[in-house]
């Protein structure tokens, strides 16, 4: 083994222990690891930045942006709303709740699918008298699933699709995935359907207050102020007129002296601070009906609670969020977005903290109020997703004009009058041109850590190539291989993208073993496609843990969800996956 590899490959262990520890974003990980092969001269410095050229860079760009516009049309919202409507048992609620959101993850960022119909699936779930856990688990593994079924369904298939013109001359076509996917697709579904449902844990909240999802309440700090006239007041006399029989103070903090649970005959004193717990509707109440203050709102008022234009919204935030790590004192939430923070629950459970000094948390569910005109786009900048007020999400007037243009784009790409990446940027050129999008929309649209994060990776890939590290390994996969038949072949390289994608970024793994697939096909002198599509089915496979998938982080704090929880489902799930995946690729693509 030469210096080279041996460098690359504690590059490559490095960063795939950062990518597991999770405590920096997947980007900044991919950019350290570009540096490093950069400065051990495994990669010129002038061949550094190839990768955001990439097919595959370009073309999740692109998808990423029409995906949005889609979102955006109304046109998919209102074939979700039939999904309201649906009143039946929980088998064929989840039957539709993941079949609708698989069909729209083929066409579209799996992520947007499932951002938008998770307030309708919340909504429906309380219709039906159930937790939202039972559902929202389905949606997420749906989204996935769907995923599979075609090139543009999730990045991975973008990803494998682009590096298979390295072997074979051309890339995978749109539908190439269809055959595996759409099988894999509907077995899942339907296991979820027919019992894999039973297997998911339910909190039920305590409160039973009927929110829109069973978490057992909401914490949040307020403030006794001077001139509020409630020093002398007892704790209990306050509540009874203020509040509705369904708010707690947890804690009274007055100076450096904390008491939990005060008596309600506790006199209340000038700058004391009450934590206090309840549904959003009773903390809203409260703040209505009394001179409390919001602690670090000191400039809000009881008007700005009634204004005609302000509202409470209930909000998700996404792992990409600008909030996570921050707190809302870092954040200046209320003076650089007009927001202020009422309370903030994890995993179905209230933060019982000082709410300015929590660092927030992907999947954190957040009680903002502010106003509901601009509540759009602040939510949308902030990286959060609403789930109180549907009318957000889905209050559009349809157009066809975005579906059209993406169907055009995939009629161009398929039928080879353009490349897939061209026929994929001229549709969103067509977007801007036909004003369905603004410009500066195109940016709002693409995720930027996952196209750095490609772009970042493809030439640590090409560090394994250049060091000779790519065949050093694979020469070992293939002795190993080389005691398997076939299908074993194909079942290794599956169980393996799907142990990664479980602990690290999708892309990052169809990336490494991608590369990894095509020289253990080259030493072993067999086709290269069912190796790289077992690759592309098992990096969006990620159904063990929360942090495997954005869709599966989004939905654990409205779903009640704990770390542990996945597996109970997802376990099951992926061992069918495999019985199904390997002959099916076997049979679509043989060695």
């Amino acid at each position: 083994m030469t210096f080279q590899q041996s460098y690359v490959f504690v590059v490559l262990a490095v960063t795939l222990g950062l990518f597991i520890w999770g405590r920096w974003r997947y980007d900044v990980v991919a950019l350290l690891a570009l540096l490093a092969v950069v400065a051990g001269g495994v990669v010129p410095a002038n061949r550094a930045f190839e990768g955001f050229g990439h097919p595959a860079v370009i073309t999740v760009a692109a998808v990423l942006v029409i995906s949005r516009a889609l979102q955006n049309s109304g046109m998919i919202g209102w074939i979700a709303r039939w999904l309201d409507r649906v009143d039946a048992g929980p088998s064929v609620q989840v039957a539709a709740v993941g079949g609708l959101v698989a069909v729209l993850s083929g066409f579209m960022n799996n992520v947007g699918a499932l951002a938008l119909l998770l307030p309708v699936v919340i909504q429906t779930a309380k219709k039906s008298g159930r937790a939202p856990g039972e559902l929202l688990m389905p949606l997420a593994f749906g989204s996935l699933l769907g995923g599979l079924t075609t090139m543009v369904g999730t990045p991975p298939n973008i990803i494998v699709a682009n590096f298979r013109a390295d072997v074979a001359g051309a890339p995978f076509g749109m539908f190439d995935f269809t055959p595996v996917g759409l099988v894999i697709a509907i077995a899942g579904i339907a296991f979820m359907a027919v019992y894999g449902w039973r297997l998911i844990p339910v909190r039920q909240a305590r409160s039973g207050d009927g929110d829109m999802f069973d978490i057992e309440g909401y914490t949040t700090e307020v403030l006794v102020p001077r001139k509020s006239g409630l020093s002398g007041t007892a704790i209990g006399e306050l509540l009874a007129h203020a509040g509705d029989g369904e708010v707690t103070v947890l804690a009274l903090v007055r100076g450096t002296r904390k008491t939990a649970r005060p008596k309600p005959a506790e006199a209340l004193r000038i700058n004391d601070h009450l934590l206090l717990e309840g549904s959003a509707e009773a903390i809203e109440n409260i703040l209505h009906n009394s001179p409390l203050q919001l602690v670090g709102n000191r400039d809000l008022d009881r008007k700005d609670l009634e204004g005609a234009d302000s509202g409470v919204v209930e909000a998700v935030v996404s792992p990409g969020s600008r909030l996570i790590r921050r707190s809302i004192a870092q954040a200046q939430l209320e003076r650089r977005h007009g927001l202020h923070l009422l309370a903030l629950a994890r995993q179905g459970r209230p933060v019982r903290e000082h709410l300015r000094k929590v660092k927030v948390r992907a999947g954190d569910v957040l009680l903002l109020q502010g106003d509901m005109d601009s509540m759009p786009d602040r939510l949308a900048a902030l990286g959060c997703l609403p789930l109180g007020h549907r009318d957000i999400a889905l209050h559009r007037e349809p157009t066809p004009i975005p579906l059209l243009i993406f169907v055009a784009a995939i009629i161009l790409g398929v039928t080879g009058l353009l490349s897939l990446p061209v026929a994929f940027t001229a549709g969103v050129i067509a977007l801007v041109l036909s004003g369905q999008m603004r410009a500066r929309e195109i940016y709002q649209g693409v995720d930027w850590p996952v196209i750095v994060l490609l772009g970042a990776m493809v030439p640590v890939g090409l560090a394994m190539e250049a060091s000779g590290a790519n065949v050093l390994l694979a020469g070992g996969v293939a002795t190993l291989a080389g005691y398997l038949p076939p299908w074993g072949i194909v079942a290794l390289v599956l169980v393996a993208a799907m142990f990664l994608s479980d602990i690290m970024n999708n892309a990052a793994t169809a990336i490494l073993m991608a590369q990894l697939s095509m020289q253990v096909a080259e030493r072993m002198n067999v086709s290269a496609d069912p190796l790289l599509m077992a690759v592309a089915v098992g990096a969006s496979c990620a159904f063990l843990t929360p942090i495997g998938h954005q869709s599966n982080i989004l939905v654990m704090g409205p779903g009640g969800y704990r770390f542990g929880d996945y597996w109970r489902l997802g376990l099951p799930l992926e061992a069918l996956i495999g019985v199904i995946a390997v002959p099916m690729i076997m049979l679509v693509w043989p060695l």
